[in-house]
């Protein structure tokens, strides 16, 4: 909810933030989002792209019947659906999937002060996992399944099919983890 605008208030919010400070309600409500922008800057990015790869490999490529050799032997286009988790596991389980992707959410925005959240590590970490977890999620709700496109072979090994929001998501969680074992004193979790 959002405070009431007392001439008290707001002006004890303009000598604290007075670059960031626009005196409306509106205002308000950008300079709360400011505080995250790299999270939701990426977060979007990644979802857009990810949304944007998987409607072109819907469309353009047969479900589980074509396989498009970008490196023959090494790396292949193909349009699997994975109604599982990472690696195949849980199989069948898309729509348990699904809320637990939307818990995931509501958890990290519920705890993003105890995330530490303003630290930019922390903002780029979160963005490539909300991105992907959104992602993954839009594609449970609209077909059923996640549609995985890249897939790696090396040799007689092939590495489960991904996608983009995959990707970020590792990557995200590398992040932060990286960051959660080397950061500074100073970006401890805060209350705010």
């Amino acid at each position: 909810m959002l405070p009431p605008a007392t001439s008290r208030n707001v002006d004890s919010i303009a000598v604290r933030f007075p670059r960031y400070f626009i005196p409306t309600r509106a205002g308000w409500i950008i300079n709360r989002m400011n505080r995250y922008k790299y999270l939701y800057l990426i977060a979007m990015t990644v979802f857009i792209l990810d949304q944007v790869t998987k409607a072109w490999i819907f469309t353009a490529v047969e479900f589980e019947v074509d396989r498009i050799a970008v490196i023959p032997g090494f790396f292949y286009i193909v349009h699997w659906g994975n109604t599982g988790a990472a690696w195949g596991i849980l199989q069948g389980m898309s729509t348990w999937l699904a809320l637990l992707a939307i818990v995931a959410l509501v958890a990290i925005y519920k705890l993003r002060h105890h995330l530490a959240l303003r630290a930019n590590p922390a903002q780029i970490s979160f963005g490539l996992l909300c991105g992907g977890i959104l992602g993954n999620l839009v594609d449970r709700l609209l077909h059923g399944y996640v549609i995985d496109f890249l897939d790696f072979r090396f040799g007689n090994f092939a590495w489960p099919a991904f996608n983009v929001a995959d990707s970020a998501i590792c990557i995200g969680v590398a992040i932060y983890l990286f960051y959660s074992f080397f950061k500074p004193e100073h970006l401890e979790p805060t209350t705010y």
